[in-house]
């Protein structure tokens, strides 16, 4: 049985927030139920990785938690984040903190193909 959990953000789009609570959420539980858990942030949803944009973003109208906040409870359950390179070239280098490394695609291939890890796509 797979060990680790690896969620890549790629074609959620941050236009549309309401997308956003499930990956996070599901990242939290995994974490919770002890499994390694790793968030790619790529595409548009790479937006999520700059400093200030995600504090604009809220999952539900009139919420006063951001997706922001989803991001910061996942890394408090022990989920690691991470961004792909060519998303520092869209939109910019200053990262949230949360973010712990900087990854490319064959990062993603071999995790992706890896029999010890699971990954989700949203």
């Amino acid at each position: 049985m797979a060990d680790k959990l690896l969620i890549v953000m790629v074609n959620t789009d941050p236009k549309n927030p309401e997308e956003l609570g499930a990956p996070f959420f599901q990242a939290s539980v995994a974490a919770a139920m002890e499994y390694g858990v790793e968030v790619v942030l790529t595409g548009r949803a790479g937006q999520l990785a700059v400093r200030g944009f995600a504090e604009k973003l809220h999952v539900k109208q009139g919420s006063p938690k951001t997706v922001y906040d989803f991001i910061k409870d996942a890394h408090e359950a022990g989920v690691k984040f991470k961004v792909c390179t060519p998303t520092l070239e869209l939109w910019g280098d200053d990262l949230i903190p949360e973010i712990e490394e900087t990854v490319g695609g064959a990062y993603v291939i071999s995790q992706a193909m890896d029999d010890d890890v699971v990954t989700f796509t949203y």
